[in-house]
């Protein structure tokens, strides 16, 4: 049996894009109850829309805290339509944001307890820099 790592974490995510729809990046940061990061991650993810960019963050997150044990999860996203979405308090009306907000329902399914709370964009510094240190590096390798 696998041994479990960390069994509740803090997930910050966020989505960006510059243009909308522009070339977008996500980011995550899993914080232990220390409040400790024990993983981060940026990742470019091409030309889309920013509320595609915050959706793809939260589900590159919780594969991530699935794959090193988490049981319960406390997302914290400064997207005000994910936050919003993901606790049904707003439809989901586009078809490609429905697929996935279904996918995030999905991964949801594996854990004991997740929680979204929705948070200022200024207390999402961390993961907003990953977004941003991966756009960055696609100006400077289209330079070249």
């Amino acid at each position: 049996m696998k041994a479990v790592k960390h069994d509740s974490v803090t997930i910050f995510t966020d989505g960006g894009s510059r243009g909308n729809p522009g070339r977008s990046a996500l980011g995550f940061v899993i914080k232990n109850d220390k409040n400790e990061t024990i993983d981060e991650f940026g990742k470019y993810i091409g030309e889309t829309t920013n509320n595609v960019a915050e959706y793809m963050a939260v589900i590159y997150a919780l594969q991530r805290a699935l794959s090193i044990g988490v049981k319960n999860a406390v997302i914290k996203t400064d997207s005000q339509l994910v936050a919003r979405q993901i606790k049904g308090e707003y439809r989901v009306k586009e078809k490609q944001i429905a697929l996935f907000h279904g996918i995030v329902n999905d991964l949801a399914g594996y854990f004991e307890k997740i929680d979204i709370v929705e948070i200022p964009r200024e207390a999402n510094k961390e993961a907003d820099r990953l977004v941003n240190k991966e756009l960055d590096k696609t100006i400077s390798e289209s330079l070249f």
